[in-house]
């Protein structure tokens, strides 16, 4: 029997909580210390990369505990009901940073309460993925859970990459009071899919592996372990764009002509593109599941990713750019494609989870969880401190007070930064994607079961 639409949208929902988390420390944290706290670039992205340490640990630690958890709530929900509380304070505390200490006090408080916010982040996110091989083993039906859990997802990046610059204004004082107003929604939406979940099925026997044998376990099935590399390399490209997308909103965007000048004056140039970059994520998700139907999975993903490549090109023909309204345009088409990369893979990982449940008779989703997550994270570290590196190199200035005279060169690279560099990247990813990954999944991402 499938799962009911309340299962599969209630299973969708807590992503609205943890994507406000995955926004913070994409989009806003380096260009918050760079730009109000006086970081030097190179600096901020190499304190940014630093917590990644901190994840080597706690990664596999949660994944392990959370496969062994044996309580009447089952194995995943009391990581997930105490990591949103976590979560949401390492939020708030990033932003609230006290007036008048030093660019290195500023920069240290930033990093404690990121890394307290990242933890939480893992002890939600790991059971959460573990859920995805848990409650069906029909592949298309874990397309549909992959759209709800996108359809909620853009609500939470829309509230952080929309809504909570908006609130804060350009000061830094306005970060701090903005993240309060969402913080307590992130803790609402992921409290309410456990909830909302809780009938659905799951595997409540905690497997007795120790943390070695389950770790070999997972790692043995190779066409798992490739996928987590190749999704890394596709997230490196995507984090680039967002690590440096509101700094190229500060200094790319020189004009804001055309129809939608009154949306950016209402909700600053920053906000507004990322609006239209969520509608266009918005819009694509029942075309991505039907993609996946028609075409299987795989291919549909290719497919999203070449066209991302030629929108980035695009992008980068109208910077700097005089009308919003035109990047308006070509920001939602960037999230339509986006749409491709946020939902397919992690309709494709479970897939493999349920190869090596069959072959092994061992229910570890958390390892796999924590492994597909933490691939992730090495992306969205790095990115950060690629693109520091890069600013720095050209000269890029920082600040304490908002934007500052730039010169060419710095300008110049940061234009090629946020759009070629990505797209050059992902080009990498869909290389593998297509040569090295299609002889070897075995149309296991293809299965045609219906979808109830």
């Amino acid at each position: 029997m499938g799962l009911s639409i309340g299962q599969k949208a209630g299973w969708g929902l807590a992503d609205l909580g943890i994507n406000v988390f995955v926004v913070v420390k994409q989009l806003l944290v380096f260009a918050f210390m760079t730009t109000y706290l006086g970081v030097p670039p190179a600096i901020a992205g190499v304190l940014t990369f630093s917590v990644l340490a901190f994840d080597v640990i706690t990664d596999p630690l949660i994944g392990y505990l959370s496969d062994r958890t044996h309580s009447r709530f089952g194995r995943r929900y009391p990581w997930m009901f105490i990591g949103a509380v976590v979560q949401a304070i390492g939020i708030v505390g990033i932003f609230m940073v006290p007036d008048g200490m030093s660019w290195q006090a500023n920069a240290a408080w930033v990093m404690v309460f990121f890394a307290i916010a990242t933890l939480g982040f893992t002890a939600v996110t790991i059971p959460y993925g573990a859920m995805a091989g848990e409650m069906t083993q029909d592949p298309q039906e874990r397309s549909v859970m992959m759209a709800w859990r996108m359809g909620f997802a853009s609500i939470g990046l829309l509230m952080a990459g929309a809504v909570v610059p908006a609130l804060a204004g350009d000061s830094k004082a306005g970060y701090g009071m903005a993240v309060l107003y969402v913080a307590p929604v992130m803790i609402l939406a992921i409290w309410l899919s456990i909830a909302a979940t809780r009938e659905a099925p799951r595997i409540a026997t905690p497997t007795g592996l120790g943390l070695r044998e389950m770790l070999a376990l997972v790692m043995s099935n190779g066409r798992f372990t490739l996928l987590v590399v190749i999704y890394g390399v596709l997230t490196l490209g995507v984090a680039l764009i967002a690590a440096g997308l509101q700094i190229s909103s500060l200094y790319l965007m020189v004009g804001t002509g055309g129809p939608l000048a009154g949306l950016a004056s209402a909700l600053g140039v920053f906000a507004a593109l990322f609006a239209m970059f969520i509608v266009g994520s918005v819009l694509s998700q029942a075309f991505w599941v039907m993609a996946a139907k028609r075409m299987g999975k795989l291919a549909a993903l290719i497919f999203g990713m070449v066209i991302y490549t030629g929108v980035l090109a695009a992008i980068y023909g109208q910077l700097p750019a005089e009308s919003i309204s035109t990047m308006a345009v070509l920001f939602i088409a960037a999230g339509f494609c986006n749409g491709a990369y946020q939902q397919l893979p992690w309709a494709m990982y479970p897939d493999l989870m349920d190869v090596t449940r069959d072959q092994s008779g061992e229910a570890v989703e958390g390892a796999f969880a924590a492994l597909w997550l933490f691939g992730q994270k090495v992306a969205n570290a790095l990115a950060p401190l690629v693109l520091g590196v890069v600013l720095s190199a050209f000269g890029f200035l920082e600040s304490s007070g908002g934007t500052v005279d730039q010169s060419q060169e710095a300008l110049g690279a940061l234009r090629w930064a946020v759009t070629l560099l990505p797209a050059a990247i992902m080009w990498v990813g869909i290389a593998l994607l297509a040569l090295v990954y299609r002889p070897r999944a075995g149309g296991v991402h293809d299965a045609r079961a219906p979808v109830s």
